[in-house]
């Protein structure tokens, strides 16, 4: 892992100034904090918030999204239908001796990962003297592999979400895996729910949990928002908010967190006709970084780079809409300034989907701790909407005029109610709705039977011995043709999901570097689109005299749309823009004598460390195409004047 301007990445320097600038700050820190709950700082917040705002454009306006903010509260019921409640676990195990908890795949990872890391540090040594390799392995403390067990782990490693909990168990015993502190043994894998248990209301028998997505609340809306949607198909609705889950062992920083933030997408489509997208042409071209599972299941994890349109020719994404939003996505975290070098799709293994889905890209960052999973997008077939109607009874589907109406033929079954009514009384409205589910394929052999024995014999739970038998004169069996001049169907649903903490975390990453001419002075590159603050207003001494100025500049440019700081410390401009070079604002704006004299002022960017002098007007409009993406600041630098002056420490 290399830093945006390639040298190694350091990431106690980065974690260290995200805290020392407040980005964020372990939550309730002055009574011991709680792992995995973070605050955002200023810059922090504001930087989710812009994300956030491009999210909106990008994805809800540019697509006539439905925007809903359903609750966060949700009871046992809905969770228990959706397959939450018994399904949304991970694997956990634990140190008899020290009662430590461990997240197993987690864990397995760690430790082959480890033991990689220390036999490639011990075959980097073989040519040093033999004190030394010896030292170095008392240092390592593990044994060299051979060829054969590193080809081993590195396909495990390669696998390691596909594998379920007996399987991580008979893994962790093969390889001896331990607590990698204490070298205690483990006691086998068992799976534990993720969900936050509550109640809902002072009596506490209406349980509940707060929510572990924010899919659910869309799925049950569905109905008002295709009402909402003048009854149109295909729709999207979209969610923004907060999800909560009980991680076993939280780390990492602010990537594996118990309450963040999502922004989900669920997108309804016709299951008939291949879940075309009517804007499929506009993405075929963009190519990805595809990590298919059979390559993971091979033990690799090679990625092919492949267009969007050959990818689903190829059937290696399942369909176009599907696929239209993997383009989408990707689009998305390179405007918000993800580096596309750092970014891949791999798609799930079997044993690693949801049980929703049927088909599941992940777009993963890389980052100092390896790949992580930052948006997901999933093809969850009509599962969600399927199960919550079947519980409630509730119409979730689509009805809609066909363009010719269907013949359909099929059996029918009439009943002589003078016969029927009093032959069985009191359990004629069991047999009856036992008719009614018979099936067509069975009505037709029944049919054959009837006319063959003149009678025929079907199975009645809940009556006599279970058995009803009727009489040709009882019951009529016939084919009959009827015209569906309406079709109704349950929608399947494309889901793209995105944790906006870790892509927010990963934009961090991606864009910390270090001026290679002094080694203190961190920058963070944020693109102005998503940067915490845009512009820097740095008055060139502390007089008075500067007042009636920055005011001005500041009033215009909120009018603008332009979030800008005044810095009036004491220190020199050199230290000022050096210290908001940490916060990744782009571009900085001096006030000195000559702005009083001819209101001209200089505007400096934020990499580069070059300056322009201007106008006020001229400045101003700069600034707002700069951060409206209307203009680089190479079209600024050819348009404006050179300001030759450099930073002065």
């Amino acid at each position: 892992m290399t830093t945006k301007d390639g040298r190694p990445f350091d990431r106690a320097s980065l974690d260290y100034l995200m805290r020392r600038r407040l980005f964020y700050t372990p939550s309730f820190e002055i009574y011991g904090g709680v792992s995995g709950l973070y605050d955002y700082g200023p810059p922090g917040a504001s930087l989710q918030a812009n994300i956030i705002d491009v999210w909106r454009k990008h994805f809800v306006r540019e697509e006539d999204m439905l925007e809903v903010d359903c609750a966060i509260l949700t009871p046992h019921e809905v969770l228990m239908t959706s397959g939450h409640v018994d399904q949304f676990s991970d694997w956990l195990c634990k140190d008899l001796q020290t009662g430590e908890i461990f997240r197993a795949d987690h864990l397995v990872e760690e430790v082959l990962k480890s033991r990689l890391e220390s036999n490639l540090e011990s075959r980097g040594h073989q040519n040093e003297g033999e004190i030394e390799k010896e030292k170095k392995r008392k240092r390592t403390k593990t044994a060299r592999l051979n060829d054969d067990v590193v080809q081993e782990y590195q396909e495990i490693l390669a696998k390691i979400d596909n594998y379920n909990g007996e399987e991580l168990g008979l893994l962790m015993k093969k390889h001896d895996v331990r607590n990698p502190v204490t070298g205690g043994e483990l006691l086998p894998p068992v799976p534990f729910n993720l969900m936050f248990q509550t109640s809902i209301g002072p009596s506490s028998n209406a349980p509940g949990y707060l929510r572990p997505e924010t899919a659910q609340g869309q799925f049950l809306n569905f109905q008002k928002l295709l009402d909402f949607n003048n009854e149109t198909m295909p729709f999207a609705s979209a969610s923004i908010g907060k999800s909560f889950r009980n991680e076993i062992a939280p780390k990492s920083g602010l990537l594996r967190v118990r309450e963040f933030l999502m922004a989900e997408i669920e997108h309804f489509v016709d299951p008939e006709g291949g879940k075309k997208h009517h804007r499929f042409n506009e993405v075929k071209h963009i190519e990805l970084d595809l990590l298919t599972r059979d390559v993971q299941l091979a033990g690799k994890s090679r990625v092919q780079p492949m267009s969007v349109g050959r990818a689903v020719e190829a059937e290696i994404i399942d369909n176009e809409t599907l696929g239209y939003f993997l383009a989408r996505i990707q689009l998305f975290l390179e405007t918000i300034g993800v580096d596309k070098k750092k970014l891949r799709f791999r798609q799930h293994m079997r044993n690693e989907m949801a049980h929703y889905a049927t088909d599941c890209w992940d777009a993963e960052l890389l980052t100092s701790y390896g790949w992580v999973e930052c948006v997901g997008c999933a093809d969850r077939s009509a599962y969600d909407l399927s199960v919550h109607a079947k519980r409630t009874g509730a119409p979730l589907v689509v009805r809609e005029p066909r363009k010719e109406p269907l013949r359909i033929e099929e059996w029918h079954v009439d009943l002589d109610r003078k016969i029927f009514g009093p032959k069985f009384k009191k359990d004629g409205k069991v047999v009856e709705d036992t008719i009614k589910a018979l099936t067509q394929d069975t009505l037709k052999k029944l049919l054959i039977e009837l006319k063959k024995e003149g009678k025929i014999t079907i199975d009645v739970n809940g009556i006599g011995s279970g058995k009803v038998q009727l009489d040709k004169d009882l019951i009529n069996i016939e084919k009959r043709t009827r015209l569906e001049h309406r079709r109704e169907y349950i929608p399947n649903v494309i889901e793209p999901s995105f944790g906006i903490g870790r892509i927010l975390y990963a934009l961090i990453e991606h864009n910390f570097w270090v001026r290679p001419e002094n080694e203190s002075r961190y920058v963070i590159s944020f693109p102005p689109i998503v940067a915490p603050t845009k512009l820097l207003i740095v008055p060139i001494s502390t007089q008075d005299w500067w007042a009636p100025t920055v005011r001005r500049l500041s009033n215009k440019l909120r009018s603008l749309g332009i979030s800008s700081r005044v810095d009036y410390s004491a220190t020199s401009i050199g230290r000022r823009y050096a210290r908001n070079d940490e916060l990744g604002t782009p571009f900085g704006l001096t006030i000195d004598f000559q702005s009083l004299k001819d209101n001209t002022f200089t505007l400096r960017d934020r990499d580069t460390m070059r300056q322009v002098r201007a106008s006020e007007e001229e400045i101003c409009e700069a600034v707002r195409n700069l951060t409206e993406g209307t203009e680089t600041w190479q079209d600024v630098a050819i348009r404006l004047p050179a300001f030759e002056r450099q930073d002065v420490d």
